[in-house]
């Protein structure tokens, strides 16, 4: 072999070595745990009608926006990275992101991980029969791999990203390449997969403007006679370079609803009882 060659065989294997330690932070290896572990169920609770009263005109409602999201998302390829959010607090998102995630895994086409990324206010957690222990957190701060703190769920197509430890500022975690790069590998490591992200509001956190840029699509939660206008027309003013997939119009008085009124509010509607706090 002459210099030459060896000088190029030489340049060539640092190139690779350099982008393999380059990429170490922004598409982490997902490890599959051949661990089988107890699927967890979820407490019975009067939020989660999907499960607790599937005959119920609520549910019926999560199933149809579930086939609206579906034809949605597989109109143009698969988008299947789909974040909930809402303008400000206690409109329903996370209830929304789980009935939503819930009615997906009930079809037989589809696997479902549902991520609980509102670091600062989680609660997925409190809906399922464990402990809050270590989650998304933990894995964004390289304390956790991801097989060991997914959670099998009672429905055999639903797993759940809990939130994890508590810290006090988690903007840069959610706005890191590592989160990027996690939801990247997430899309494209089940061909069938959805993955359905609860969010922070958008008004009082930066993390969730950022959330909105790197997901396939947004879905927003309104809830009546809670949100002024301004901040849903500043909401939509943050998410106008995103894909908003629709709004789901929540707590909603349904002989309020006209033609004009259920346009202005694009595809969704949701209806619920009045102790919805989440």
């Amino acid at each position: 072999m002459s210099r030459i060659e060896k000088a190029l065989e030489k340049a060539a294997k640092m190139r690779q070595e350099k982008n393999e330690n380059s990429n170490t932070n922004l598409i982490p290896a997902l490890k599959v745990s051949t661990i089988e572990r107890e699927r967890v169920t979820f407490r019975p609770s009067p939020y989660l009608v999907t499960l607790t009263d599937p005959t119920s005109s609520v549910t019926e409602e999560y199933r149809k926006l579930k086939a609206r999201i579906v034809k949605i998302t597989k109109s143009r390829g698969f988008l299947n990275t789909i974040m909930v959010t809402s303008s400000i607090g206690t409109e329903g998102k996370t209830v929304t992101a789980m009935n939503l995630a819930i009615t997906l895994a009930q079809e037989y086409d589809h696997t479902v991980l549902l991520i609980d990324a509102d670091l600062r206010q989680p609660d997925i957690h409190r809906h399922l029969n464990t402990e809050s222990q270590k989650g998304l957190t933990d894995y964004l701060l390289n304390k956790a791999e991801l097989s060991d703190i997914l959670l099998k769920t009672e429905l055999e197509r639903l797993d759940v990203l809990p939130a994890g430890s508590r810290i006090d500022n988690p903007v840069e975690l959610i706005m890191s390449d590592r989160m990027k790069g996690l939801l990247h590998e997430l899309k494209h490591q089940y061909a069938n997969r959805y993955i359905i992200v609860d969010t922070p509001p958008l008004l009082p956190f930066a993390e969730s403007h950022h959330l909105a840029s790197i997901v396939d699509g947004v879905i927003l939660v309104v809830r009546e006679e809670h949100v002024p206008l301004s901040n849903l027309k500043e909401a939509l003013q943050i998410l106008k370079d995103t894909n908003i997939l629709g709004v789901v119009y929540n707590n909603a008085t349904l002989e309020r609803f006209n033609d004009n009124y259920y346009y202005y509010y694009e595809r969704y509607r949701y209806r619920q009882g009045d102790g919805d706090k989440e």
